[in-house]
């Protein structure tokens, strides 16, 4: 905003209403192509195409045309990719398990390689079906570079009063001028990749889906549940979204939260609290600072080591902070860089930023983003007095509303933020220390379904798919569809991950 189960194969007549032909739900595959249904699949490499130290994975992957505008099918097309991830078995289970990404904006071609470990007990049993949903990756995406100034799920740098208010809805104003040729930015929404994706399921032939999304894709996923709930097998929702959700509303709150939490953890630590005092303190004490008198630092970059310089404002330091936040390992680092900024010294704060930041901005969209949030919350987002106090403050909230005055969008479906109903069995991860998606929204999604569970990972933040057990649970979830069989014992071993006192890490 932002991805599961183990027992014997699926009988075809109790899987799925649907019924298909052997040569439907087996794919054929020579040694550099594959044919499913009415799709030609070549072999290729999917990851995102930069320098992560992630590597690529092998797969197959195809073009279907579909329409840009679904209420026009005659008018202008555009080519969603897709890929298959084909499964270690000799002969898969016939459902398809479909990744749906974060974001909004994540290409799941992309990002699927960084998953791919937490995914492997699916891959036991099922092909991986994957789909850059529209605007993102390599279907058609609104990349705008630099220009566009809302950003849900990436740090916020641009201020919204007088020349910067003029500023930013100029950028914006480029953005939309560089898309024209090409995109219309209104059709690039939840309903239209919900609709994306059925169609690439029925160009597969027909075949029953097992949706595991994550973060922002867990919106998409209840979505296409709701509208074609004779499709869907099992549902898993990692850091879960629940329908009524207004994308940006709770970002502050939850942060906050979160933060005070696990920077009070330290006062706890005898070797913490006497290596750093109060982090929390010094957290605001260095915003403070940034408001009056942003940093210029040189730094080395951690990738290439090549001397860089960047700016540091209050604002990008709140956006870093939660970034941190999103899992325990970085987390635990927060004590250490707030100190070491405290007393004048921010290089380690950046530097870890180029990573942490890094791998998860870079993956989205900002035009996506823009798309979804204008059509679909913007009309029920608003500033929050109270959260002008918080360390993200409502700079964001108020950034996104500039940018919706000029943004296109469409008036969403009537029953869009209706909460979530479904007779498929669900299963819902959330970590217990997330800053963005808190477990209570998990609770909130199960409560209101008859075959559901939330599992809470112990210490953990954002995105919990691949920690520790999470990924052998969810195989043997998909595969038995008994959410309340599960034994989650395993997940205890998980917690907090000790304090970094100094750059070489915890005390031993």
């Amino acid at each position: 905003m932002a991805c599961v189960a183990l027992a014997g194969g699926v009988d075809a007549d109790s899987a799925t209403p649907h019924e298909a032909s052997a040569d439907q739900a087996r794919p054929a595959a020579a040694a550099d192509s594959l044919a499913m249904g009415q799709l030609e699949f070549k072999a290729c490499e999917i990851g995102a195409q930069r320098t992560n130290g992630v590597p690529t994975q092998a797969a197959f992957c195809a073009t279907l045309p579909v329409p840009e505008n679904w209420e026009q099918p005659a008018g202008r097309h555009i080519g969603l990719r897709v890929a298959l991830v084909r499964s270690l078995a000799a002969e898969a289970d016939r459902d398809l398990v479909v990744f749906l990404d974060g974001g909004p904006g994540g290409a799941a071609t992309e990002d699927y390689p960084a998953l791919a470990a937490a995914l492997s007990p699916l891959r036991k049993h099922h092909h991986i079906l994957l789909v850059d949903q529209r605007g993102t990756g390599g279907s058609n995406p609104l990349a705008c570079g630099d220009e566009l100034a809302l950003e849900v799920d990436k740090p916020s740098r641009a201020g919204v009063s007088g020349a910067d208010r003029t500023r930013q809805l100029a950028r914006v104003r480029r953005c939309l001028a560089a898309l024209a040729p090409k995109a219309a930015p209104q059709f690039y929404t939840t309903s239209a990749a919900v609709q994306d994706l059925e169609a690439v399921r029925q160009a597969l032939g027909d075949l029953p889906l097992d949706l595991v999304g994550v973060s922002y894709g867990t919106r998409v996923a209840q979505q296409y549940a709701a509208r074609y709930p004779d499709a869907v097998r099992s549902i898993v929702l990692d850091s879960a979204v629940p329908n009524r959700l207004v994308l940006l509303s709770e970002h502050a709150r939850n942060l906050e939260d979160v933060v005070q939490r696990r920077l009070a953890r330290c006062q706890a630590d005898a070797a913490c609290v006497g290596r750093f005092g109060d982090p929390y303190a010094s957290l605001r004490a260095v915003q403070q600072r940034l408001r009056q008198h942003p940093q210029s630092i040189e730094l080395r970059d951690p990738r290439s080591f090549a001397l860089v310089r960047r700016t540091l404002a209050a604002d990008d330091l709140a956006a870093l902070v939660r970034f941190y936040m999103y899992s325990a390992s970085t987390s635990a680092l927060l004590p250490f860089v707030i100190t070491e900024a405290r007393d004048g010294r921010y290089a380690p704060l950046l530097g870890q930023a180029q990573l942490v930041v890094g791998e998860v901005s870079e993956t989205l969209g900002g035009g996506v983003a823009a798309s979804v949030l204008c059509s679909e919350d913007a009309d029920l987002l608003h500033e929050r007095p109270q959260d002008r106090a918080t360390l993200l403050g409502d700079e964001p909230v108020r950034a996104a509303l500039l940018a919706c005055e000029v943004w296109p969008h469409r008036p969403r479906p009537r029953d869009f933020h209706q909460p979530f109903h479904t007779s498929a069995p669900v299963l819902v991860l959330a970590g217990e220390l997330d800053p963005v998606t808190p477990p209570r929204y998990g609770n909130e999604i199960v409560d209101a379904l008859p075959h559901a569970r939330l599992l809470i990972a112990p210490g953990q933040g954002h995105a919990v798919i691949g920690v520790g057990c999470m990924p052998k649970l969810v195989g043997n979830f998909v595969q038995q569809l008994d959410p309340a069989r599960l034994d989650d014992q395993c997940l205890q071993s998980l917690g907090d991950t000790a304090v970094f006192l100094d750059a070489n890490g915890a005390a031993p």
